[in-house]
């Protein structure tokens, strides 16, 4: 079964939730944890990750957290599993050609190709804007 990881689900969210804040809040990471049931010491790691992609900014010490790094309407879905799972690739073909003596007249492998690029166009599409906004209009 291809799936993405626990590890990107609970990035997303952890950034959805820093997408509804106002600009420039900064939230702990507990806080975080309790509100989107993601375990506490499981998001250090990642926000580690988010960290070093630039995608969110942790500030260290006495009422220190995590913020994000730019504007949530400039931050696509796809760049924060990317900053977890890295490049998304769903079979080695497709990662390498040279992988499969089969790749230049494989019907599959274009269809491979065409897949893992309609996933990035959508994952692409959606800004961390758009997914928060829903979130909130959705919740009670």
């Amino acid at each position: 079964m291809m799936q993405l990881t626990k590890t990107g689900e609970y990035a997303v969210r952890a950034v959805v939730h820093l997408s509804t804040l106002p600009p420039g809040s900064v939230v702990s990471i507990a806080e975080i944890s309790r509100e989107w049931d993601v375990p506490e010491t499981f998001l250090r790691k990642i926000v580690t990750k988010l960290a070093r992609a630039r995608i969110i900014t942790s500030f260290r010490g006495n009422g220190g957290g995590i913020s994000l790094a730019a504007q949530p309407r400039d931050l696509t879905l796809l760049d924060v599993i990317r900053a977890i799972e890295g490049e998304l690739d769903l079979n080695m073909c497709v990662l390498s050609p040279d992988a499969c003596h089969r790749s230049p007249w494989c019907a599959v492998h274009a269809v491979w190709c065409e897949a893992q690029q309609k996933l990035r166009e959508v994952l692409s599409s959606r800004s961390l804007a758009e997914l928060a906004a829903a979130s909130l209009a959705h919740r009670s």
